[in-house]
């Protein structure tokens, strides 16, 4: 790593923005100066279950000093069914640090089988109200679908992945809505990808990184190997030009990098290093620019396991990672060999394990939590700003839910806690902490991304 790449103290790349916006003003600003999460947004979901309800937003209490501590205490349910609840995002956030009067206080949430976009108020934090609806219709005007990551992007305006166009099939984009929420139409001239997945942009670097999964058509009804080896599902990153929105650069993985999904720069703004978790490949692949140009390496690499119930060895699939916010751990979750992981990356290119807590799955401990079984590896993850308690729930999407693990369906997904000491890099799975989304009023409910109200280490980005 160069001597530019190098994070640096707080002091260095703050900035004088002058003025009081959203967020913190660096990434050391948001250990120091927030305090302890005491409320969760998680996204509810009944998309392939037998429960015949909407899906919902779940507002999760995390104080544990109340008498609802590790209670859904409100689900705001979305008008309408069948949306499946995925990735969601707010409308500002620390990249906007310097919009005088511009508030994280708006909830983006999309649906990805139906392609309606919800915008929901938080200024009553417990209370969550619909401050407006994006139809389907307003989206495939734009020849784009499937909704996937929202991000907010400097000047309050918000950025989403798209994975489809309006019929489903490839090719993906991007759309952008203006601070008001409306649609302004697509980012990128069309044509720059094929497929699209995750994305996260470093704006001092002026480079956006987006990743991909496959069509609509081809992973909405599950997962099938034969698309796989019908190429029908990516393994490409795609490096773009920041602010003219196209792509400068594309590096095909190859088996090592099969659907590559979540990307996660580094916190600090100056830095070119960041990761991607190929679920397929269960591989984690480190990227970094050097000498003008972009280079990937794997650098954890998780053996796939024989199980006597599948006729083929069965890969890890790290399907969510995740960056400390002081950039010195990184998190994963392997879904099928029932695993959270952390790595201490203070060496970007090196990572050395240090610690991981087995909780279900197909292989390790099959943990009980409460009295209750865990029936589903871990999914998405979630890490407090002080980087001292991982939360993850263990729903991956509803199709590939009921293919893999199907007593999910019957049993509902749960929200789980390890607590994490960052200066001895362990973690200890809290065995008092449970969030069972099997207890919902309408019935059992699957759990996926989790998000604070004074954001998080997958939502938060520096300019």
């Amino acid at each position: 790593m160069s001597d530019d790449d190098q994070p640096h103290d707080s002091d260095a790349h703050a900035h004088d923005h002058g003025v009081e916006g959203p967020g913190y003003a660096t990434p050391q600003a948001a250990i120091e100066e927030s305090e302890r999460e005491t409320t969760a947004y998680v996204m509810g979901l009944y998309v392939g279950t037998d429960v015949d309800a909407p899906d919902f937003l779940a507002v999760v209490d995390l104080d544990p000093d109340s008498d609802t501590y590790a209670e859904v205490v409100d689900r705001l349910e979305m008008p309408n069914r069948g949306d499946e609840l995925h990735h969601f995002g707010w409308n500002a956030c620390s990249s906007s640090c310097h919009m005088d009067g511009l508030e994280r206080r708006h909830l983006v949430i999309p649906g990805q089988c139906s392609s309606r976009i919800h915008v929901v108020d938080t200024e009553d934090r417990r209370d969550p109200e619909f401050e407006t609806v994006i139809e389907p219709d307003e989206v495939f005007e734009h020849d784009l679908s499937a909704p996937h990551t929202v991000h907010c992007i400097p000047d309050g305006e918000i950025l989403i992945s798209m994975l489809g166009d309006a019929d489903g099939d490839l090719p993906g984009g991007f759309l952008e809505l203006n601070d008001d929420f409306e649609v302004e139409g697509r980012w990128e001239p069309p044509g720059e990808i094929e497929m699209n997945y995750d994305f996260w942009y470093q704006p001092r670097q002026n480079v956006m990184l987006s990743t991909e999964w496959a069509a609509p058509k081809t992973y909405y009804p599950g997962f099938d190997l034969e698309d796989v080896e019908d190429g029908k599902y990516g393994q490409r990153l795609h490096f773009w030009d920041w602010e003219d929105g196209e792509v400068e650069q594309t590096i095909d993985l190859g088996e090592e990098g099969l659907i590559p999904l979540e990307a996660r720069f580094l916190h600090t703004p100056e830095s070119t290093h960041g990761y991607v978790g190929a679920a397929l490949s269960s591989n984690v692949i480190h990227f970094h620019e050097a000498d003008g140009q972009y280079h990937a390496d794997p650098v954890i690499e998780f053996d796939d396991r024989e199980h006597e119930d599948w006729d083929m060895p069965v890969p890890a699939l790290p399907t969510d990672i995740l960056i400390s916010m002081d950039d010195r751990y990184l998190f994963g979750s392997n879904w099928l060999h029932g695993q959270v992981w952390m790595y201490d990356v203070s060496d970007p290119s090196n990572p050395r394990k240090a610690d991981s807590v087995s909780i279900g799955g197909y292989f390790g401990d099959i943990r009980e939590v409460q009295g209750r079984d865990i029936v589903a590896g871990p999914q998405m993850l979630q890490l407090s700003l002080d980087g001292e308690r991982l939360y993850w729930t263990t729903s991956l999407f509803s199709s590939w839910d009921n293919q893999f693990f199907p007593e999910e369906k019957e049993r509902g997904s749960v929200m789980l806690k390890a607590d994490v000491n960052p200066r001895r890099g362990t973690m200890t799975l809290d065995e008092d902490f449970l969030v069972d989304f099997g207890d919902m009023p309408a019935g059992p409910a699957r759990a996926h991304e989790i998000r604070w109200p004074d954001g998080d280490c997958t939502s938060d980005v520096w300019q």
